[in-house]
């Protein structure tokens, strides 16, 4: 005992018709998501694009385009939290999660949008509690490397 299913034409066309308008919907929004992540960048960033993003774009195109419509274009810009905000908390998780270098480059963007420098170190001292002291050190350690580099660097502040 089965079942027979005679599909028409004109159901395949249909389906096939569909399935374009919304592979061109998907794209219009995937276009609308890699602006929105563009945006979120260059607020952060001096209005500058981001280093090791269109590094990263240059080898894995995917892998960029999927950060900036995803994590920036989709989550960072929800509303509901200030950049301030996101900024320390993305400092506070790749200091406690040990990535050292995005840490450093989220505690970069921080003090572009005007975070101390005495707030990102309180920030390294609370990982010590929760992610203990090789992790806070390690963060330390990136943290002056920023610092120095900004003090060195003509125009900037740290």
């Amino acid at each position: 005992m089965g079942f027979r299913f005679q599909i028409s034409h004109k159901a395949i066309a249909a389906a096939l018709m569909l399935c374009g308008t919304f592979t061109a919907a998907i794209a219009q929004t995937t276009e609308e998501r890699l602006q929105r992540g563009d945006a979120v960048v260059r607020s952060l960033n001096n209005g500058s694009p981001q280093p090791t993003l269109e590094r990263m774009r240059q080898e894995f195109p995917f892998l960029a385009s999927a950060t900036q419509s995803y994590a920036l274009g989709d989550v960072w810009s929800r509303p509901g939290l200030d950049n301030r905000t996101r900024q320390l908390a993305a400092v506070a998780a790749f200091a406690a999660m040990g990535e050292a270098a995005f840490m450093k480059i989220h505690a970069g963007y921080a003090l572009n949008i005007g975070v101390s420098e005495g707030e990102l170190k309180e920030i390294i001292y609370m990982v010590t509690v929760l992610a203990g002291f090789p992790r806070a050190i390690t963060a330390s350690q990136a943290l002056s490397e920023l610092f120095a580099e900004r003090r060195a660097a003509p125009g900037k502040q740290p």
